[in-house]
């Protein structure tokens, strides 16, 4: 309590110490629970700055005390989870400043779901939104430089981050955005807590120019890390510190606005749907169908589509049926599908999108007529409408895990992997070699056009037995997918499950560029400690949820 008024007098946002408070944001959407001493809702930039100002005077006497930003709670990995105070951005901060066909402003409290319908009145998209979409908000999609269905074609998140407003350690607000040579010249030269910034920034990045470019992970989508290899581009002579706030996870300074490029909305659409009911040739289709260049290309296994069957009333709402008929009318197809030829192992849809219908038809049948041979159950859905239960499916698969498996838990530790999709012949089998081992009952689905497999078990998370083979599976899971090549988080990013990987995924020099990182824009570890560096393996595995 003694936090909590003291934290009252310093700011005129609301201060949250309640119990039935502290058990909510102990929790996200990961396999953790990590109590907070307080919750805190600040109202504007000042109340930020008078936060950041009041943990830089108790460090000394409270060396736990920090700050933690959360959004929307919708991360997997642990992110905004904290033994000290959380920062929550979606009560006052969760305005949509301006929209137009190109960009869009918003804070990051507001909810994806409303900052699409505002986009959509311009026939424009964020094109990286995550399968979350209907629940996450947009301080955790640049956070964690979210990707999703459309990463494909467009890339992630860091692709479309234009600007960023960031109050830093000084509690002062600043401006991140590219800048031209002459422009970052006038910034070397200030005297300000923004000056020393972006000279030890300028200098970090110009001396290990090598050792970065070489670090960059080999593979179309990460999230771990900090993206030094983005800040400089070359062609356009353009220096971005703006870039090394995606994905930090709230680690060097609160996010307060976001100014996103936005993308053109194509006029069709049409997805192929393939039923695969052997595995084996999965590394050579995926490979066949990525000739042909989709705009998306998701994946779902036979776990997946039994929940999906099984509570397709679920889904009336979703699809905006009128009653459970009219849904399961549209699932019919499915249902006679599988009393026919059985459940397949694996759903592919793979979606195709443009301006010239006969075109994208076109495609589908040459397609079509390549994956013949192979002989797996095929539909077509020649229009959006016709696809929405397909990606309704694939978007909510965690969420049917979630809220409907009694007893269990969904355990997302493992649940983010990346390998290059030419490579996927080879690793697949040795992947399914290591899960067998341990005899769990697991999803799998994920970005097959990105070789990004989201695999999640289901566990008992009250049984030891079942929760001691995390940091083992972990420990084997990662150490394949760097073998090939990968990376660890091709979407959910470090947080408490897997901070503790970094250094194997990037070795130790690459590290210690990221250690001097946190260090220029927090001195004083106030900012979300724990996550990206100097994260602790059993704290985490302690802090594995019990019930």
């Amino acid at each position: 309590m003694f936090l909590a008024d003291e934290l009252k007098k310093v700011i005129s946002g609301d201060v949250l110490s309640d119990e039935v408070s502290l058990a909510e944001y102990s929790h996200d959407a990961s396999l953790f629970e990590v109590k907070p001493q307080v919750v805190v809702f600040p109202k504007d930039v000042d109340d930020l700055g008078k936060l950041i100002k009041f943990v830089s005077e108790k460090k000394k006497d409270m060396p736990g005390l920090s700050l933690t930003a959360r959004a929307a709670g919708t991360d997997m990995s642990g992110g905004p989870l904290t033994e000290s105070i959380v920062v929550g951005f979606k009560k006052y901060f969760n305005k949509i400043k301006s929209v137009n066909a190109k960009q869009a402003v918003a804070e990051p409290g507001v909810f994806y779901r409303d900052f699409e319908k505002e986009t959509l009145k311009y026939n424009a998209l964020l094109p990286s939104y995550p399968a979350s979409r209907e629940l996450c908000a947009m301080g955790g999609i640049v956070n964690n430089n979210s990707g999703g269905e459309k990463t494909l074609k467009y890339g992630k998140t860091e692709n479309y981050v234009e600007a960023l407003r960031v109050v830093l350690a000084d509690g002062n607000e600043y401006v991140f955005k590219a800048l031209t040579e002459k422009e970052l010249a006038e910034k070397l030269t200030l005297q300000t807590f923004e000056g020393q910034v972006y000279r030890k920034m300028d200098a970090l990045i110009k001396n290990n120019e090598g050792l970065i470019e070489s670090a960059r992970p080999k593979v179309s989508k990460n999230s771990a890390g900090y993206y030094l290899w983005n800040i400089i581009n070359k062609a356009k002579k353009t220096f971005d510190l703006s870039a090394v706030f995606v994905g930090a996870q709230g680690t060097l300074g609160f996010v307060t606005e976001a100014t996103i490029r936005l993308v053109p909305i194509p006029k069709y659409a049409r997805m192929l749907v393939i039923f695969m009911d052997d595995l084996a040739p999965l590394g050579e289709l995926t490979n066949k169908i990525l000739k042909y260049q989709p705009e998306s290309f998701e994946s779902y296994d036979d776990n997946t589509l039994k929940l999906a069957l099984k509570y397709f009333a679920s889904f009336a709402k979703l699809m905006g049926a009128k009653n459970v008929i009219s849904t399961g009318w549209k699932f019919l197809p499915e249902f006679l599908m599988v009393l026919s030829g059985g459940i397949p192992k694996l759903v592919l849809q793979v979606e195709f999108t443009g301006d010239n219908e006969d075109e994208l038809a076109a495609i589908i049948d040459k397609l079509k007529a390549e994956l013949a041979p192979y002989k797996f159950r095929t539909r077509v859905a020649g229009s959006k409408e016709e696809a929405k239960k397909y990606w309704i499916i694939r978007r909510e698969s965690f969420n049917l895990l979630r809220n409907r498996i009694k007893g269990k838990h969904t355990a997302p530790f493992i649940d983010d992997v990346v390998v290059n999709p030419e490579k996927l012949p080879e690793f697949l089998p040795q992947l399914n070699n290591i899960l067998k081992e341990y005899h769990l009952t697991y999803t799998l689905a994920g970005h097959i056009g990105n070789g990004n497999f989201h695999i999640i078990p289901l566990m008992d998370f009250k049984n030891p037995v079942e929760t001691s083979i995390i940091p083992e599976l972990s420990d084997k899971v990662y150490a394949l997918v760097l073998k090939f090549g990968g990376s660890i988080t091709g979407e959910h990013n470090d947080g408490l499950i897997r901070s503790p990987y970094l250094k194997a995924m990037y070795g130790e020099a690459m590290y210690k560029l990221f250690e001097e990182v946190n260090r220029i824009f927090d001195p004083q570890d106030i900012f979300n400690p724990g996550k990206k560096v100097s994260s602790d393996k059993d704290f985490m595995v302690n802090h594995i949820r019990k019930d």
